[in-house]
């Protein structure tokens, strides 16, 4: 037994690949709902509907009878359902004492039997569309960069048009490799001498203020082996401390470029680890390489990190490589993911008075 309507949400999902549109489904969708019990029987002739063509007519607000038999028609072709067709060829149903003993009309257990193939379909084309959503917001990225160290038009024209149709997959990977490698190296200091340089000179007060913030932090990581009864079972305890000395406000406020991507207002630390992990790849960060900085930094730690490293897309030509190195730093304890933050926050804009 499977819910009806779960097998029409895989099934619109991954209509593509059965080759079905959405009138074909809304025909599917008017069918099931002539089926009284939201679960569906998979056993052959067990799960009968045989409503006429005019009453599916009616409850499609007048689809054409000629259009809804070849809508029927392909549902059937599709495997989706069956007929079973009375000698007449009539959609009909006999009872005895209110109990259908045959019925003639449409098998709906079809569906109920594919429901796991249904699953996979609708699983595969959700993961493709994401790939697909991170291979475009690359795109916009790199194209913007490009934009600002004046490369070369047709690299910028090609992306601009690329993002204006429905792309292929391969063809946004292959125009992201196209644009990466055009890029040109920017000068960068070599983040294992101080990951959070910044361009211009801090003042004598503002580096008291931050050599302080790193000291704090260095303190959270040396106790980060000892657990704590706050601690959440799967975090370390200095993910948890994070929690405590960084409030998700102090991050939006520092933190603004995620905003292009995902415009709402991160209600708390689940929302912030959520929106990093969908940004990584975007950056061009892989999974591997992000997992082993939540390990070693707590995923809170790891989720300011890598919202930071969204705010210098601009000057770092590799962020995964960079967050590696971020981690190395880390694991020896030396990391200040707070003035990593602070940084950030003096190169926000200031807002403008109303």
């Amino acid at each position: 037994m499977s819910d009806k309507w779960a097998l029409l949400r895989d099934l619109t999902t991954g209509a593509e690949a059965f080759g079905l549109g959405h009138r074909t489904l809304s025909v599917l969708k008017a069918l099931l709902t002539f089926w009284p019990e939201r679960e569906l029987p998979a056993d052959p002739d067990e799960a009968i509907v045989f409503p006429s063509n005019r009453v599916l007519s009616e409850r499609l607000s007048g689809m054409p009878e000629s259009t809804l038999r070849r809508h029927l028609a392909k549902l059937v072709e599709t495997g989706v359902i069956s007929r079973h067709d009375s000698p007449n060829r009539k959609r009909y149903a006999r009872s005895k004492s209110g109990v259908i003993g045959i019925a003639f009309g449409f098998d709906l257990s079809p569906l109920a039997r594919h429901a796991e193939t249904l699953a996979s379909a609708a699983a595969s084309v959700t993961a493709q569309r994401e790939r697909i959503a991170v291979l475009r917001a690359r795109l916009g990225m790199l194209r913007q960069r490009l934009a600002e160290e004046d490369a070369p038009d047709v690299l910028i024209d090609a992306a601009r048009l690329m993002l204006r149709r429905r792309a292929s997959e391969q063809d946004l990977a292959e125009l992201v490799s196209r644009l990466e490698a055009a890029l040109p190296t920017p000068e960068l200091v070599e983040p294992s001498l101080q990951p959070i340089t910044e361009t211009t000179k801090m003042s004598a007060s503002v580096a008291r203020n931050e050599r302080h913030i790193q000291e704090t932090d260095k303190a959270i990581s040396d106790s980060e082996s000892a657990p704590t009864s706050d601690a959440a079972p799967t975090e370390s305890s200095g993910s948890a401390e994070t929690q405590n000395a960084i409030t998700v406000p102090m991050i939006t406020d520092a933190c603004r470029e995620y905003r292009a991507f995902f415009p709402d207002q991160p209600r708390g630390w689940h929302d912030v680890v959520s929106i990093s992990q969908r940004l990584a790849p975007m950056l061009g960060i892989d999974p591997p390489v992000l997992q082993e900085a939540q390990r070693i930094m707590g995923h809170e730690r790891a989720a300011v990190t890598v919202l930071c490293l969204l705010e210098r897309a601009s000057e770092i030509r590799k962020p995964g490589a960079y967050l590696r190195r971020l981690t190395q730093v880390a694991r020896k304890g030396s990391f200040s993911v707070s003035a990593m933050l602070a940084a950030a926050s003096r190169r926000a804009p200031t807002p403008a008075l109303a």
